[in-house]
């Protein structure tokens, strides 16, 4: 899809912080952050919904990948996931680490059309960059 921002990012036209990457997927950092480390999970090839991807399974072990990695070496309790179609009609799911407790987890809580309109909630190019070196797996 010409138009579609994640294909944009995905063909390497927009730029993003990448998380992990193999032939099929990209997650990358949510700019427009719940909390520290909150990823999303696209498919490279477009989908509008996360159910229309092929063999949704092979989606879902490459986020658990994230998840894993996450929970077991940076110690977060909770990985919590959500997808959502509207937004951006590209199939996307939100990751959103944290552990339960403190301002991590009371942001979290924002709607997330209230997060896509904060932008002083938006991370800066030097929080990205130094998030994508804490939680990459690349």
């Amino acid at each position: 899809m010409d138009n579609c921002i994640f294909c944009k990012i995905t063909r390497g036209e927009i730029p993003c912080y990448k998380i992990h990457e193999n032939d099929k997927y990209l997650a990358f950092l949510d700019l427009a952050h719940f909390t520290e480390g909150h990823t999303l999970v696209i498919p490279k090839k477009h989908h509008t919904f996360v159910w229309d991807v092929d063999n949704i399974g092979e989606y879902y072990s490459f986020a658990q990948e994230i998840v894993d990695h996450y929970r077991n070496k940076l110690g977060y309790k909770y990985v919590d996931s959500a997808t959502f179609g509207r937004d951006v009609p590209h199939s996307h799911i939100h990751l959103v680490p944290h552990n339960g407790e403190g301002s991590d987890w009371e942001s979290a809580l924002v709607s997330i059309g209230d997060l896509q309109k904060d932008r002083d909630r938006w991370l800066s190019k030097e929080e990205c960059e130094e998030t994508q070196e804490k939680f990459t797996l690349l």
